[in-house]
């Protein structure tokens, strides 16, 4: 069994943040929260990571990867580049932010040949989640046409920001722990003790409390690759009116592929809580959460010695 690769996807802007949420720190000596994210990866078996980034940011990640995470596994980067489109087709005028999570992923298809995960690099997904990951990915294999993919789900309870609305995959599972249905909720906040999301700004509709989430982290095997390189050319023609802001989301190839029947995700969950930072309010709670594993021994005090 070939040890899993895992993807850090970091090159998004962090327009609510308001900066590059994805390297400010968090831990006592400097961690950023991808750090974290990596040590508990290579913990669970995980031998590689591939870093996706912008070009601008290549020295930064560079300078805090080179004297931590490289000196104990193989690390590649990957550039996520507006360009990088299919034949026949250029970045419209205006545009400016990257293409969306599946455009991320697909940028790593020439240097991972590997079932691999994929994650957020400003998600702290919990230790057990990688141990979930990292076993499934192990004995991931497609058959007859049906490709072996998996997700860590949370109940939507959990993964909300008390300072404003975020950005949910929403998802139905069947009787034995599969997905059945993913809808990518862009505007998804905390009511009560509940969740709800709303499309046009006014109209709320309530999410029932307990049900899965997905906070992209996924598993796959490299059949993605020519899944998104095909649906990459199908949004851009479909969405061309709207190539602006149009996002090309990682849920909702996945969710296609389920339609489909070309992919059975099986749903692992994790008993960990999640942390992540989609505001600058949220950053006090991370460091906070870091502090108390630290106390409790799950990490040590100087993550990299």
């Amino acid at each position: 069994m070939v040890p899993p690769t895992l993807v850090v996807l970091a090159a998004g802007i962090g327009r609510r943040y308001g900066g590059l949420k994805q390297v400010d720190p968090v831990g006592p000596h400097g961690e950023w929260i991808l750090d974290y994210s990596v040590y508990d990866a290579l913990q669970a078996g995980f031998e590689a990571v591939v870093f996706v980034i912008r070009s601008d940011m290549e020295a930064e990640f560079r300078q805090q990867i080179g004297s931590s995470v490289d000196q104990r596994c193989e690390v590649r980067y990957v550039f996520q580049r507006l360009e990088d489109l299919p034949v026949g087709f250029e970045v419209p005028p205006g545009r400016q932010k990257p293409w969306g999570t599946s455009q991320a992923t697909l940028s790593c298809r020439d240097v991972v040949h590997t079932p691999f995960a994929v994650i957020n690099a400003d998600d702290l997904y919990g230790r057990s989640a990688y141990q979930a990951m990292a076993a499934h990915l192990r004995g991931a294999e497609d058959r007859e046409g049906a490709y072996d993919y998996c997700m860590v789900g949370y109940p939507v309870e959990n993964t909300l920001s008390k300072f404003g609305h975020v950005s949910r995959g929403i998802c139905k599972l069947d009787e034995n722990g599969y997905l059945v249905e993913i809808h990518e909720r862009t505007r998804v906040a905390r009511f009560g003790q509940g969740a709800r999301y709303t499309e046009d700004g006014e109209h709320w509709i309530e999410i029932p409390r307990g049900t899965p989430v997905s906070m992209n982290m996924w598993g796959f095997t490299p059949s993605l690759f020519s899944e998104l390189e095909a649906r990459f050319r199908r949004f851009l023609q479909e969405n061309r009116t709207n190539l602006v802001g149009a996002e090309f989301y990682l849920p909702e190839v996945v969710g296609a592929l389920v339609r489909e029947g070309r992919a059975a995700v099986r749903v692992l969950s994790s008993h960990e809580p999640w942390f992540g930072i989609t505001y600058q309010e949220d950053r006090p709670r991370v460091e906070k959460a870091i502090g108390d594993l630290i106390r409790q021994g799950v990490y040590p005090a100087r993550l990299w010695p």
